[in-house]
């Protein structure tokens, strides 16, 4: 399970990073995204052996389990959500990026 979350983080982050070189910012964010949604699964898997099985849920075991993560999952949830009907910025696919490599290094250590 673990090996095939990592691969999944990776793949993600790839697609990020194909989207905000083609200027595709909605995408780029929605990958990232999508890769930190993911490192958040990884963790909660590694430390409860509960894979979360949709948003709610994986917001409800991060609040309770892992608070700090919770808060900037949140913060950028709501920038995800803006993704599906707002155009959104290249600053704004930056700090995505930025978050999800940082997370990802987070995972990688574990």
């Amino acid at each position: 399970m673990e090996e095939e979350l990592l691969k999944n983080i990776d793949e993600f982050i790839d697609s990020g990073d194909d989207n905000l070189k083609k200027r595709r910012y909605n995408a780029a964010v929605s990958d990232f995204f999508k890769a930190i949604v993911v490192c958040c699964d990884f963790i909660i898997y590694k430390n409860t052996k509960i894979l979360p099985k949709n948003h709610n849920d994986r917001f409800s075991l991060l609040k309770k389990y892992f608070p700090d993560i919770y808060k900037n999952v949140s913060n950028l949830f709501i920038l995800y959500t803006k993704s599906y009907n707002l155009r959104l910025n290249e600053k704004e696919a930056i700090n995505t990026k930025n978050y999800a490599y940082e997370f990802r290094n987070k995972v990688n250590k574990k």
